[in-house]
């Protein structure tokens, strides 16, 4: 049987279980994403009712046999931050994304670290989309999908500021004119500028870029976690 301790982690999901049981989902640092059932937490005595919930740093320990352990302590670390508005859809909008795209017990620890001080930063943002998009691009290359955004695929030619590219998740990036795209029977929709594309990869995008990055990532994304559609892009519209 896996015993954990005090292993730092987030609570990414929690619905009901049993009469007053929870069933979680956790991001943990060193155990990856973990299924996990919270015995009682819905009681009316229950010492976890107000733990257990997403973007607060935790130390969970639990014990596990199969595919979900039983959690057996949760204490929260810090104060729980004062999330509110959009910076929690954005939140809640990250946590489907790590839902979506980790494997149970697929360590990730600098994923782990990255998430964590993305949380602080939608909290003290007024422009959440290029911190997201960010993030989208570190979690793709943690998961072995990572961008390809300095060079054309095909011929290894540098991307230029001021061209206009196609971004095939199969290949990689493939330069057009939005003349020859239309002829070809690809969307101007699908068509990135090589600026935009520079500053997603040096994490320096500017507000013009924000539009087209956002088409890009979500294509990308579909492309690699499935077409079912995202709960949390519901909840932003």
């Amino acid at each position: 049987m896996l015993r954990v301790s005090l292993e730092p982690a987030y609570v990414l999901h929690g619905r009901p279980y049993r009469e007053s049981s929870m069933l979680l989902e956790a991001f943990t640092r060193d155990h990856g994403r973990v299924g996990l059932i919270a015995r009682g937490a819905r009681g009316p005595r229950s010492r976890w009712k107000s733990v257990l919930q997403p973007f607060r740093p935790l130390l969970l320990s639990w014990h596990q046999r199969g595919e979900l352990g039983t959690l057996t302590a949760a204490d929260q670390v810090a104060a729980p931050p004062a999330a509110r508005g959009e910076a929690i859809f954005c939140g809640l909008y990250v946590n489907e994304l790590l839902m979506r795209g980790l494997h149970r017990s697929d360590a990730h620890p600098e994923l782990f670290e990255t998430y964590r001080h993305l949380l602080a930063d939608l909290l003290q943002s007024q422009q959440p989309e290029p911190i997201l998009r960010t993030f989208e691009k570190q979690l793709l290359d943690a998961l072995g999908f990572g961008l390809q955004l300095e060079c054309e695929h095909d011929t290894g030619v540098p991307v230029a500021a001021a061209g206009w590219y196609d971004y095939i998740p199969e290949r990689g990036l493939v330069r057009r004119s939005k003349a020859s795209s239309c002829e070809a029977g690809v969307a101007d929709a699908r068509l990135v500028s090589g600026s935009a594309l520079l500053a997603l990869q040096c994490n320096t995008i500017r507000e013009e870029h924000q539009p087209e990055l956002k088409r890009l990532m979500r294509r990308v994304l579909k492309h690699h976690l499935g077409d079912k559609p995202l709960v949390s892009h519901a909840l932003f519209q």
